[in-house]
């Protein structure tokens, strides 16, 4: 199965899938494109969507600009190319990344409207305590492995939880007992 970017003949040098939030200034995926894009080693960048590659519209624009001063075109999947060296390439830039910003600020306000009016009918938010049903279901087992005498970092990592869990887990284990 060939992808978007062999089907509309470019060399594929990496597929990067980032898995921080786009309003993350720490985001790997992005820096390793941008490191490729310095070092000469890709010609172009294919996003899904122009609003996914920068945190905002200023960042979206740096980015571009970066992107097209070491020559390397930003292209998105609906196959529109980014060329910020022609007039008509930076209004097209400038206008989607406005819309996308916009469009990030109106679900933010949404959520927080949403939560506040949550909070105002007296729900309460968040984990209530004692909702616990990996740590439950897994404390004997745990137990179990304690009794044997492992280690809290060996049982934690032979059941894929954490080592607090663990400790949590020993701890509400012997305030009961």
């Amino acid at each position: 199965m060939t992808s978007f970017a062999e089907r509309c003949g470019y060399d594929v040098a990496g597929t990067f899938k980032e898995t921080a939030s786009g309003a993350s200034a720490n985001r790997a995926a992005r820096k390793k494109v941008m490191d490729l894009a310095q070092a000469r080693q890709i010609d172009a960048v294919l996003v899904s969507e122009l609003s996914r590659w920068g945190r905002s519209t200023q960042d979206l624009l740096d980015t571009l600009h970066r992107l097209a001063g070491w020559k390397v075109s930003v292209v998105a999947m609906n196959g529109m190319t980014f060329e910020l060296d022609t007039p008509h390439g930076r209004m097209m830039a400038t206008m989607l990344a406005g819309i996308a910003q916009f469009e990030r600020d109106l679900i933010s306000e949404r959520v927080k409207s949403g939560l506040a009016a949550a909070k105002a009918r007296g729900k309460k938010l968040g984990r209530q305590p004692g909702q616990r049903p990996k740590s439950d279901r897994l404390a004997p087992k745990v137990l179990k492995a304690v009794g044997e005498g492992r280690s809290y970092r060996w049982i934690a990592r032979d059941l894929g939880i954490s080592k607090n869990t663990v400790v949590d887990i020993v701890k509400r284990h012997r305030r009961a007992g």
